[in-house]
């Protein structure tokens, strides 16, 4: 299945930080769910996306029926955050903003993934990433193994 054009990809502004909590939180619970229980409500989320995420990286917003239902946050050449609100999963959309990212990236993208989640390494090793390198997890709040994945234009898709 693929996105019939109704969803747009924009730059997010401030006032998209709690629809981007909103999309973050429930991604992560339904997508995720060995990580630990999220100890932030939606309002600390929100304020975190607004304070600090908006202000340290370029997001990107898909928006589809006047709804923002994913986001895609860059730091430098680092992917931090690509995330769908579940229902909205495998309609291209993810696509779409990988693929804003990308255009926004001309020496290529980085980004670190869990190694326990195999829908989203599998996403990225279709779209040309391959695997950087592996750690037993040291390097994330979680304590979980994950993996440095990097795609590097021209060298694939």
């Amino acid at each position: 299945m693929s996105d019939d054009g109704r969803t747009r990809i924009r730059r997010a502004v401030e006032a998209d930080a709690a629809a981007i909590a909103h999309v973050h939180l429930t991604s992560r619970s339904v997508t995720m769910p060995y990580l630990p229980p999220q100890k932030r409500g939606h309002e600390e989320v929100t304020r975190w996306f607004r304070d600090v995420v908006l202000k340290r990286c370029r997001i990107w917003v898909a928006v589809r029926d006047a709804e923002v239902v994913g986001y895609a946050a860059l730091d430098g050449d680092v992917l931090e955050h690509l995330y769908l609100r579940p229902e909205f999963r495998r309609l291209g959309i993810g696509t779409l903003l990988l693929d804003e990212v990308r255009r926004h990236s001309p020496d290529g993208v980085s980004l670190h993934v869990f190694q326990q989640n195999a829908d989203a390494r599998a996403f990225y090793e279709r779209h040309g990433f391959t695997v950087f390198d592996t750690t037993d997890g040291e390097r994330n709040m979680e304590h979980l193994p994950d993996m440095t994945l990097r795609w590097t234009p021209g060298r694939s898709r």
